[in-house]
Protein backbone atom coordinates (compact mmCIF):
# COMPACT_ATOMS: atom_id res chain seq x y z
CA UNK A 1 0.00 0.00 0.00
CA UNK A 2 1.98 2.73 -1.72
CA UNK A 3 1.26 6.35 -2.14
CA UNK A 4 0.58 7.26 -5.92
CA UNK A 5 2.56 9.97 -5.99
CA UNK A 6 5.50 9.05 -3.67
CA UNK A 7 5.40 5.43 -3.91
CA UNK A 8 6.51 5.40 -0.54
CA UNK A 9 4.22 3.64 2.47
CA UNK A 10 2.14 6.58 3.68
CA UNK A 11 2.11 8.00 7.32
CA UNK A 12 -1.52 9.74 6.36
CA UNK A 13 -3.38 7.66 3.77
CA UNK A 14 -5.93 8.97 2.13
CA UNK A 15 -8.09 7.47 -0.43
CA UNK A 16 -10.15 9.08 -3.83
CA UNK A 17 -13.69 8.06 -3.92
CA UNK A 18 -12.74 8.29 -8.17
CA UNK A 19 -10.40 6.74 -8.89
CA UNK A 20 -9.82 4.65 -5.70
CA UNK A 21 -6.33 5.34 -5.53
CA UNK A 22 -4.09 5.56 -2.47
CA UNK A 23 -2.39 8.92 -1.39
CA UNK A 24 -0.17 10.52 1.12
CA UNK A 25 -2.38 13.29 2.49
CA UNK A 26 -0.38 16.38 2.23
CA UNK A 27 0.83 15.56 -1.03
CA UNK A 28 -3.04 15.16 -2.76
CA UNK A 29 -3.78 18.11 -0.55
CA UNK A 30 -1.10 20.54 -2.38
CA UNK A 31 -1.64 18.79 -5.39
CA UNK A 32 -5.35 19.73 -5.31
CA UNK A 33 -4.80 23.18 -4.13
CA UNK A 34 -2.53 23.83 -7.32
CA UNK A 35 -3.88 21.76 -10.13
CA UNK A 36 -7.24 20.85 -9.06
CA UNK A 37 -7.52 17.87 -10.71
CA UNK A 38 -6.36 13.95 -9.82
CA UNK A 39 -2.47 13.49 -10.79
CA UNK A 40 -3.01 10.05 -12.24
CA UNK A 41 -6.15 9.95 -14.10
CA UNK A 42 -6.51 13.92 -14.71
CA UNK A 43 -10.03 13.90 -13.48
CA UNK A 44 -11.53 16.48 -11.49
CA UNK A 45 -10.54 16.59 -7.75
CA UNK A 46 -11.72 18.09 -4.57
CA UNK A 47 -10.95 17.46 -1.44
CA UNK A 48 -14.46 16.43 -0.56
CA UNK A 49 -13.71 13.55 -3.21
CA UNK A 50 -10.79 12.80 -0.15
CA UNK A 51 -11.92 10.22 1.97
CA UNK A 52 -8.90 9.42 4.81
CA UNK A 53 -8.18 5.31 6.00
CA UNK A 54 -7.76 4.74 9.61
CA UNK A 55 -4.82 2.55 10.11
CA UNK A 56 -2.27 1.60 12.70
CA UNK A 57 0.63 3.98 13.28
CA UNK A 58 3.18 2.84 10.70
CA UNK A 59 6.87 2.29 11.68
CA UNK A 60 9.23 2.89 8.70
CA UNK A 61 11.51 0.12 8.52
CA UNK A 62 15.36 0.57 8.61
CA UNK A 63 17.37 0.81 5.76
CA UNK A 64 19.40 -2.29 5.53
CA UNK A 65 22.91 -0.39 5.57
CA UNK A 66 21.93 0.88 8.63
CA UNK A 67 20.88 -2.60 10.61
CA UNK A 68 23.80 -3.85 11.62
CA UNK A 69 27.58 -2.43 13.16
CA UNK A 70 29.50 -3.29 9.28
CA UNK A 71 26.56 -1.36 7.54
CA UNK A 72 26.97 1.54 9.98
CA UNK A 73 30.62 1.78 9.52
CA UNK A 74 30.34 1.22 5.39
CA UNK A 75 27.40 4.15 5.29
CA UNK A 76 29.97 6.48 7.89
CA UNK A 77 32.86 5.63 5.51
CA UNK A 78 30.64 6.75 2.44
CA UNK A 79 30.00 10.16 4.07
CA UNK A 80 33.79 10.55 5.55
CA UNK A 81 34.92 9.55 1.63
CA UNK A 82 32.34 12.19 0.44
CA UNK A 83 33.73 15.18 2.71
CA UNK A 84 37.23 14.48 1.74
CA UNK A 85 36.25 14.53 -1.88
CA UNK A 86 34.51 18.01 -1.21
CA UNK A 87 37.20 19.81 0.98
CA UNK A 88 39.42 18.89 -1.84
CA UNK A 89 37.57 20.60 -4.51
CA UNK A 90 37.49 23.79 -2.03
CA UNK A 91 41.34 23.35 -1.74
CA UNK A 92 42.03 23.43 -5.83
CA UNK A 93 39.43 26.10 -6.33
CA UNK A 94 41.55 28.25 -3.39
CA UNK A 95 44.78 27.64 -4.83
CA UNK A 96 43.29 28.54 -8.23
CA UNK A 97 41.96 31.72 -7.08
CA UNK A 98 45.25 32.67 -5.29
CA UNK A 99 47.22 32.12 -8.33
CA UNK A 100 44.57 34.08 -10.11
CA UNK A 101 45.01 36.65 -7.21
CA UNK A 102 49.03 37.04 -7.35
CA UNK A 103 48.64 37.13 -11.01
CA UNK A 104 46.57 40.35 -10.81
CA UNK A 105 48.64 41.85 -8.36
CA UNK A 106 51.85 41.37 -10.71
CA UNK A 107 50.17 42.78 -13.64
CA UNK A 108 49.00 45.85 -11.10
CA UNK A 109 52.61 46.47 -10.11
CA UNK A 110 53.91 46.06 -13.39
CA UNK A 111 51.56 48.68 -14.52
CA UNK A 112 51.96 50.91 -11.86
CA UNK A 113 55.91 50.76 -12.47
CA UNK A 114 55.20 51.66 -16.83
CA UNK A 115 53.00 54.40 -15.33
CA UNK A 116 56.25 56.39 -13.32
CA UNK A 117 58.30 55.48 -15.99
CA UNK A 118 56.48 57.38 -18.45
CA UNK A 119 55.51 60.10 -15.82
CA UNK A 120 59.23 60.85 -15.65
CA UNK A 121 60.04 60.66 -18.94
CA UNK A 122 57.22 63.11 -19.76
CA UNK A 123 58.69 65.29 -16.94
CA UNK A 124 61.98 65.26 -18.54
CA UNK A 125 59.90 66.03 -21.84
CA UNK A 126 58.44 68.94 -20.51
CA UNK A 127 61.82 70.10 -19.00
CA UNK A 128 63.49 69.86 -22.40
CA UNK A 129 61.15 71.59 -23.98
CA UNK A 130 61.06 74.21 -21.85
CA UNK A 131 64.85 74.61 -22.19
CA UNK A 132 64.54 74.36 -26.11
CA UNK A 133 61.68 77.06 -25.69
CA UNK A 134 63.64 79.18 -23.39
CA UNK A 135 66.94 79.33 -25.69
CA UNK A 136 64.98 79.17 -28.90
CA UNK A 137 65.61 82.83 -31.12
CA UNK A 138 62.41 84.41 -32.34
CA UNK A 139 61.69 87.11 -34.69
CA UNK A 140 60.68 90.64 -32.85
CA UNK A 141 57.07 89.86 -35.07
CA UNK A 142 56.40 86.72 -32.48
CA UNK A 143 57.03 88.30 -28.92
CA UNK A 144 52.98 89.02 -28.69
CA UNK A 145 51.97 86.17 -30.72
CA UNK A 146 49.39 84.33 -29.34
CA UNK A 147 48.60 80.38 -30.03
CA UNK A 148 45.69 78.24 -28.50
CA UNK A 149 45.57 80.41 -25.78
CA UNK A 150 48.97 80.72 -24.65
CA UNK A 151 51.61 84.00 -24.97
CA UNK A 152 54.75 82.71 -27.71
CA UNK A 153 57.65 83.12 -25.86
CA UNK A 154 59.40 86.33 -25.49
CA UNK A 155 62.95 86.83 -27.60
CA UNK A 156 65.42 85.53 -25.10
CA UNK A 157 67.61 88.81 -24.86
CA UNK A 158 70.42 88.13 -22.19
CA UNK A 159 71.45 91.46 -20.92
CA UNK A 160 75.08 91.00 -18.60
CA UNK A 161 74.95 87.99 -16.01
CA UNK A 162 72.74 86.33 -18.35
CA UNK A 163 69.59 88.13 -17.80
CA UNK A 164 66.54 88.60 -19.99
CA UNK A 165 66.12 91.91 -21.16
CA UNK A 166 62.89 93.58 -20.69
CA UNK A 167 61.51 96.61 -22.83
CA UNK A 168 60.84 98.41 -19.52
CA UNK A 169 57.90 101.01 -18.04
CA UNK A 170 57.84 103.38 -20.69
CA UNK A 171 57.45 107.26 -20.26
CA UNK A 172 54.10 106.84 -21.13
CA UNK A 173 52.64 104.16 -19.16
CA UNK A 174 54.73 105.81 -16.66
CA UNK A 175 52.45 109.32 -17.60
CA UNK A 176 49.16 106.92 -17.17
CA UNK A 177 50.30 105.32 -13.61
CA UNK A 178 50.74 109.22 -11.99
CA UNK A 179 47.85 110.45 -13.82
CA UNK A 180 45.55 108.21 -12.24
CA UNK A 181 47.21 108.92 -9.03
CA UNK A 182 46.08 112.44 -9.05
CA UNK A 183 42.50 111.25 -10.13
CA UNK A 184 41.94 109.01 -6.95
CA UNK A 185 43.78 110.81 -4.62
CA UNK A 186 41.67 114.02 -5.17
CA UNK A 187 38.26 111.67 -5.57
CA UNK A 188 39.97 110.19 -2.10
CA UNK A 189 39.93 113.53 -0.31
CA UNK A 190 35.61 113.75 -1.03
CA UNK A 191 35.57 110.08 -0.52
CA UNK A 192 32.42 109.98 2.22
CA UNK A 193 31.50 106.28 3.45
CA UNK A 194 28.30 104.54 1.37
CA UNK A 195 25.25 105.06 3.02
CA UNK A 196 24.27 101.31 1.82
CA UNK A 197 27.57 99.88 3.80
CA UNK A 198 26.31 97.55 6.13
CA UNK A 199 26.56 98.88 9.93
CA UNK A 200 28.38 97.60 13.05
CA UNK A 201 25.06 95.92 14.55
CA UNK A 202 24.81 94.02 11.30
CA UNK A 203 27.92 92.58 11.34
CA UNK A 204 27.46 91.63 15.23
CA UNK A 205 24.66 89.30 14.13
CA UNK A 206 26.44 87.65 11.15
CA UNK A 207 26.24 83.98 11.07
CA UNK A 208 27.08 81.10 8.61
CA UNK A 209 24.36 81.44 5.66
CA UNK A 210 25.47 79.25 3.39
CA UNK A 211 28.53 76.48 2.38
CA UNK A 212 29.35 75.39 -1.32
CA UNK A 213 31.99 72.13 -1.41
CA UNK A 214 33.37 73.60 -4.76
CA UNK A 215 36.77 71.83 -4.90
CA UNK A 216 37.59 68.31 -5.44
CA UNK A 217 37.30 65.97 -2.30
CA UNK A 218 41.25 64.50 -2.66
CA UNK A 219 42.93 67.30 -2.80
CA UNK A 220 40.74 69.55 -0.05
CA UNK A 221 41.67 73.16 0.49
CA UNK A 222 40.97 76.64 -0.45
CA UNK A 223 44.15 78.93 -0.90
CA UNK A 224 42.54 82.60 -1.94
CA UNK A 225 39.87 84.62 -2.36
CA UNK A 226 38.66 86.79 -4.87
CA UNK A 227 35.30 88.91 -5.37
CA UNK A 228 33.91 91.14 -8.40
CA UNK A 229 32.36 93.48 -6.19
CA UNK A 230 30.15 94.49 -9.69
CA UNK A 231 28.72 91.41 -10.32
CA UNK A 232 28.61 89.53 -6.81
CA UNK A 233 30.71 86.65 -7.97
CA UNK A 234 33.03 84.73 -5.86
CA UNK A 235 35.90 83.39 -6.95
CA UNK A 236 38.53 80.56 -5.22
CA UNK A 237 42.03 78.93 -6.00
CA UNK A 238 42.58 75.61 -4.52
CA UNK A 239 44.63 73.11 -3.63
CA UNK A 240 43.16 70.87 -6.27
CA UNK A 241 45.08 73.53 -8.74
CA UNK A 242 41.75 74.66 -10.11
CA UNK A 243 40.03 78.49 -10.15
CA UNK A 244 36.25 77.85 -9.51
CA UNK A 245 33.86 81.14 -10.33
CA UNK A 246 30.76 80.83 -8.05
CA UNK A 247 27.78 83.38 -8.32
CA UNK A 248 26.75 83.77 -4.55
CA UNK A 249 23.26 85.09 -5.83
CA UNK A 250 22.35 81.91 -7.60
CA UNK A 251 24.43 79.95 -5.54
CA UNK A 252 25.60 77.80 -8.81
CA UNK A 253 29.32 77.44 -9.96
CA UNK A 254 29.61 79.47 -13.06
CA UNK A 255 32.81 78.16 -14.20
CA UNK A 256 35.97 75.87 -13.22
CA UNK A 257 39.45 76.81 -14.59
CA UNK A 258 41.63 74.12 -15.09
CA UNK A 259 44.78 74.20 -16.72
CA UNK A 260 47.47 74.95 -13.82
CA UNK A 261 49.51 71.85 -12.79
CA UNK A 262 49.99 71.78 -8.83
CA UNK A 263 47.81 74.48 -6.56
CA UNK A 264 46.44 77.81 -7.87
CA UNK A 265 47.93 80.25 -4.96
CA UNK A 266 46.37 83.71 -5.93
CA UNK A 267 43.24 84.84 -8.08
CA UNK A 268 42.11 87.87 -8.99
CA UNK A 269 39.89 89.85 -10.92
CA UNK A 270 40.29 93.15 -13.41
CA UNK A 271 37.02 95.24 -12.48
CA UNK A 272 35.15 96.34 -15.38
CA UNK A 273 37.05 93.67 -17.71
CA UNK A 274 35.51 90.34 -17.83
CA UNK A 275 39.58 88.98 -17.29
CA UNK A 276 40.17 86.97 -14.60
CA UNK A 277 44.46 86.05 -13.33
CA UNK A 278 45.36 83.15 -11.35
CA UNK A 279 49.24 82.50 -10.35
CA UNK A 280 50.08 78.81 -9.20
CA UNK A 281 52.94 77.06 -7.54
CA UNK A 282 54.01 75.84 -10.99
CA UNK A 283 55.79 78.73 -11.55
CA UNK A 284 53.06 80.23 -14.18
CA UNK A 285 50.25 83.13 -14.00
CA UNK A 286 47.62 82.39 -16.47
CA UNK A 287 45.07 85.57 -17.67
CA UNK A 288 41.69 84.07 -18.64
CA UNK A 289 39.06 85.48 -20.69
CA UNK A 290 35.64 85.44 -20.70
CA UNK A 291 33.11 84.46 -23.43
CA UNK A 292 29.60 85.75 -23.95
CA UNK A 293 28.50 81.67 -22.91
CA UNK A 294 29.70 82.65 -19.41
CA UNK A 295 32.95 80.11 -19.86
CA UNK A 296 36.56 82.05 -19.11
CA UNK A 297 39.56 80.59 -22.14
CA UNK A 298 43.68 80.50 -21.10
CA UNK A 299 44.18 84.04 -23.31
CA UNK A 300 48.23 83.80 -21.92
CA UNK A 301 50.75 81.73 -20.13
CA UNK A 302 53.24 83.62 -18.48
CA UNK A 303 56.30 81.88 -17.54
CA UNK A 304 58.96 84.66 -16.45
CA UNK A 305 59.38 83.31 -12.94
CA UNK A 306 61.63 80.80 -11.74
CA UNK A 307 59.56 79.80 -8.26
CA UNK A 308 56.18 79.04 -7.34
CA UNK A 309 53.96 82.32 -7.99
CA UNK A 310 52.51 83.17 -4.31
CA UNK A 311 50.96 86.83 -5.36
CA UNK A 312 48.79 88.47 -8.00
CA UNK A 313 47.69 91.92 -7.52
CA UNK A 314 46.00 94.33 -9.96
CA UNK A 315 46.66 98.01 -10.77
CA UNK A 316 44.21 100.45 -10.17
CA UNK A 317 44.25 101.29 -13.81
CA UNK A 318 43.22 98.09 -14.96
CA UNK A 319 45.52 98.04 -17.38
CA UNK A 320 48.76 96.40 -15.38
CA UNK A 321 49.39 94.16 -12.39
CA UNK A 322 52.44 92.40 -10.63
CA UNK A 323 53.04 88.85 -9.48
CA UNK A 324 55.33 87.84 -6.69
CA UNK A 325 57.79 84.75 -6.55
CA UNK A 326 59.35 82.43 -4.13
CA UNK A 327 62.51 83.59 -6.63
CA UNK A 328 62.68 87.10 -4.86
CA UNK A 329 61.20 88.96 -8.00
CA UNK A 330 58.34 90.54 -8.91
CA UNK A 331 57.45 91.06 -12.61
CA UNK A 332 55.26 94.49 -13.61
CA UNK A 333 52.92 93.18 -16.56
CA UNK A 334 50.78 94.88 -19.75
CA UNK A 335 47.52 92.76 -19.11
CA UNK A 336 46.39 93.29 -23.22
CA UNK A 337 49.32 91.78 -24.54
CA UNK A 338 50.43 89.60 -21.27
CA UNK A 339 54.39 90.86 -21.95
CA UNK A 340 56.21 91.31 -18.71
CA UNK A 341 57.53 94.59 -19.09
CA UNK A 342 60.18 94.37 -16.16
CA UNK A 343 61.64 92.01 -13.42
CA UNK A 344 62.17 93.82 -9.93
CA UNK A 345 64.80 91.68 -8.27
CA UNK A 346 66.41 93.39 -4.83
CA UNK A 347 70.08 92.21 -4.62
CA UNK A 348 69.88 92.99 -1.03
CA UNK A 349 67.18 90.52 -0.79
CA UNK A 350 67.38 86.88 -1.37
CA UNK A 351 64.16 86.15 0.03
CA UNK A 352 61.07 85.38 -1.92
CA UNK A 353 58.12 87.08 -1.77
CA UNK A 354 54.99 85.67 -0.34
CA UNK A 355 52.28 88.65 -0.75
CA UNK A 356 51.78 91.59 -2.34
CA UNK A 357 49.28 94.11 -3.33
CA UNK A 358 49.07 97.45 -4.36
CA UNK A 359 48.67 101.03 -2.39
CA UNK A 360 44.76 102.42 -3.73
CA UNK A 361 46.34 105.56 -6.02
CA UNK A 362 48.55 102.91 -7.94
CA UNK A 363 51.76 104.23 -7.06
CA UNK A 364 53.14 102.21 -4.04
CA UNK A 365 53.61 98.39 -4.29
CA UNK A 366 53.84 96.56 -0.99
CA UNK A 367 55.13 92.65 -0.84
CA UNK A 368 55.54 90.53 2.02
CA UNK A 369 58.85 88.07 2.23
CA UNK A 370 59.59 84.63 3.29
CA UNK A 371 61.72 86.38 6.02
CA UNK A 372 59.45 88.32 7.76
CA UNK A 373 59.98 91.80 6.02
CA UNK A 374 57.56 94.26 4.43
CA UNK A 375 59.03 95.63 1.63
CA UNK A 376 57.23 98.97 0.02
CA UNK A 377 57.94 100.08 -3.99
CA UNK A 378 57.72 103.32 -5.74
CA UNK A 379 56.12 101.57 -8.92
CA UNK A 380 57.90 104.66 -11.33
CA UNK A 381 61.08 104.08 -10.07
CA UNK A 382 60.97 100.29 -9.23
CA UNK A 383 63.39 101.14 -5.91
CA UNK A 384 62.60 100.19 -2.67
CA UNK A 385 62.15 103.07 -0.75
CA UNK A 386 61.07 101.22 2.76
CA UNK A 387 60.74 98.07 4.98
CA UNK A 388 58.97 97.13 8.07
CA UNK A 389 60.64 94.49 10.05
CA UNK A 390 58.94 93.31 13.08
CA UNK A 391 57.19 90.30 11.83
CA UNK A 392 57.84 86.73 12.91
CA UNK A 393 57.71 84.09 9.96
CA UNK A 394 56.81 84.46 6.42
CA UNK A 395 54.30 87.62 6.11
CA UNK A 396 51.18 85.37 4.75
CA UNK A 397 48.59 88.69 3.32
CA UNK A 398 48.91 92.42 3.62
CA UNK A 399 46.11 94.62 2.22
CA UNK A 400 46.07 98.42 2.02
CA UNK A 401 43.14 100.59 3.62
CA UNK A 402 40.94 102.45 0.71
CA UNK A 403 41.88 106.01 2.89
CA UNK A 404 45.58 105.31 1.69
CA UNK A 405 46.84 105.57 5.52
CA UNK A 406 47.19 102.05 6.66
CA UNK A 407 48.41 98.78 5.99
CA UNK A 408 47.63 95.91 7.75
CA UNK A 409 50.49 92.94 7.40
CA UNK A 410 50.02 89.36 8.55
CA UNK A 411 52.10 86.91 9.53
CA UNK A 412 52.64 83.46 12.14
CA UNK A 413 53.04 86.06 14.74
CA UNK A 414 49.77 87.93 14.20
CA UNK A 415 48.53 91.14 12.24
CA UNK A 416 50.61 94.76 12.96
CA UNK A 417 48.90 97.68 11.22
CA UNK A 418 51.35 100.25 9.72
CA UNK A 419 50.85 103.97 9.45
CA UNK A 420 52.38 104.98 5.72
CA UNK A 421 52.44 108.01 6.67
CA UNK A 422 55.07 107.92 9.46
CA UNK A 423 56.51 104.70 8.24
CA UNK A 424 56.17 102.67 12.21
CA UNK A 425 54.08 100.07 13.44
CA UNK A 426 51.21 101.45 15.58
CA UNK A 427 49.03 98.66 16.84
CA UNK A 428 49.72 94.76 16.89
CA UNK A 429 47.39 91.72 17.40
CA UNK A 430 48.44 88.59 18.80
CA UNK A 431 45.31 86.83 18.26
CA UNK A 432 46.45 82.88 17.94
CA UNK A 433 48.58 80.37 20.14
CA UNK A 434 52.59 80.33 18.48
CA UNK A 435 51.41 77.39 16.89
CA UNK A 436 48.82 78.60 14.65
CA UNK A 437 49.73 81.32 12.00
CA UNK A 438 47.13 84.30 10.89
CA UNK A 439 46.86 83.58 6.97
CA UNK A 440 44.94 86.43 5.41
CA UNK A 441 43.98 89.98 6.07
CA UNK A 442 41.22 92.13 4.22
CA UNK A 443 39.92 95.77 4.37
CA UNK A 444 36.58 96.57 3.52
CA UNK A 445 36.05 98.77 0.40
CA UNK A 446 35.19 101.91 1.94
CA UNK A 447 37.89 101.15 4.48
CA UNK A 448 35.51 100.93 8.16
CA UNK A 449 36.12 97.32 8.79
CA UNK A 450 39.18 94.85 8.71
CA UNK A 451 38.55 91.16 8.76
CA UNK A 452 41.38 88.90 9.83
CA UNK A 453 41.65 84.43 9.14
CA UNK A 454 43.54 82.34 11.20
CA UNK A 455 41.85 79.59 13.87
CA UNK A 456 39.00 81.55 13.46
CA UNK A 457 37.61 84.82 11.50
CA UNK A 458 37.95 88.32 13.53
CA UNK A 459 36.07 91.30 12.46
CA UNK A 460 37.56 94.82 13.58
CA UNK A 461 36.04 98.49 13.50
CA UNK A 462 38.55 100.41 11.92
CA UNK A 463 39.69 103.40 14.06
CA UNK A 464 42.84 105.77 13.85
CA UNK A 465 46.20 105.89 15.18
CA UNK A 466 45.36 106.71 18.08
CA UNK A 467 41.69 105.33 18.59
CA UNK A 468 41.43 101.74 19.06
CA UNK A 469 40.14 98.98 16.46
CA UNK A 470 37.58 97.26 18.53
CA UNK A 471 37.03 93.51 17.55
CA UNK A 472 32.90 93.46 16.91
CA UNK A 473 33.04 89.93 15.77
CA UNK A 474 34.31 86.79 15.90
CA UNK A 475 33.39 83.64 13.62
CA UNK A 476 34.07 80.49 14.44
CA UNK A 477 36.07 78.58 11.54
CA UNK A 478 33.11 75.77 10.59
CA UNK A 479 35.78 73.55 8.49
CA UNK A 480 36.84 71.58 11.32
CA UNK A 481 40.10 72.11 10.34
CA UNK A 482 40.89 74.61 12.60
CA UNK A 483 42.67 76.82 9.93
CA UNK A 484 40.46 79.69 7.89
CA UNK A 485 43.03 80.13 5.03
CA UNK A 486 41.80 83.44 2.97
CA UNK A 487 38.71 85.78 4.09
CA UNK A 488 37.34 88.43 1.57
CA UNK A 489 34.54 91.26 2.13
CA UNK A 490 31.49 91.39 -0.28
CA UNK A 491 30.00 94.37 -1.94
CA UNK A 492 29.26 97.44 0.57
CA UNK A 493 30.68 94.26 3.34
CA UNK A 494 26.71 92.79 3.59
CA UNK A 495 28.44 89.61 3.53
CA UNK A 496 32.03 87.95 4.08
CA UNK A 497 33.57 84.75 1.81
CA UNK A 498 35.52 83.11 3.95
CA UNK A 499 37.94 79.93 2.46
CA UNK A 500 39.66 77.06 4.74
CA UNK A 501 41.47 74.05 4.46
CA UNK A 502 38.36 71.72 3.49
CA UNK A 503 36.82 72.06 -0.32
CA UNK A 504 34.00 74.29 0.93
CA UNK A 505 33.43 78.07 0.20
CA UNK A 506 31.82 79.61 3.61
CA UNK A 507 29.53 82.82 3.41
CA UNK A 508 28.58 84.73 6.47
CA UNK A 509 25.74 87.32 7.16
CA UNK A 510 22.64 88.70 7.86
CA UNK A 511 19.65 86.34 7.98
CA UNK A 512 17.18 86.97 4.77
CA UNK A 513 14.76 88.08 7.31
CA UNK A 514 17.18 90.26 9.10
CA UNK A 515 18.98 91.68 6.12
CA UNK A 516 15.26 92.68 4.39
CA UNK A 517 14.51 94.78 7.99
CA UNK A 518 18.03 96.15 7.70
CA UNK A 519 17.48 97.50 4.15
Amino acid sequence: MNCSISGEVPEEPVVSKKSGLLFEKRLIERHIADYGKCPVTGEPLTMEDIVPVKTGKIVKPRSLTAASIPGMLGMFQNEWDALMLSNFALEQQLHTARQELSHALYQHDAACRVIARLKKERDEARSLLAQAERQAPLPASAVTAVSNGKRASDEEDMGPGAKRMRPGVSDSIIAELTECNAALSQQRKKRQIPPTLAPIDALERYTQLSSHPLHKTNKPGITSIDINLSKDIVATGGIDSNAVLFGRTSGEILSTLSGHSKKVTSVKFVAHNDVFLSGSVDKTVRIWQGSEDGNYNCRHILKDHTAEVQAVTVHATNNYFVTASLDATWCFYDLSSGLCLTQVEDPTNSMGYTSAAFHPDGLILGTGTIGSTVRIWDVKSRGNVANFDGHTGAVTAISFSENGYFLATAAHDGVKLWDLRKLKNFRSFELYDQDTPTNSVDFDHSGSYLAIAGSDIRVYHVGSVKAEWNCIKTLPDLSGSGRATCVKFGPDARYLAVGSMDRNLRVFGLPEEDASTES
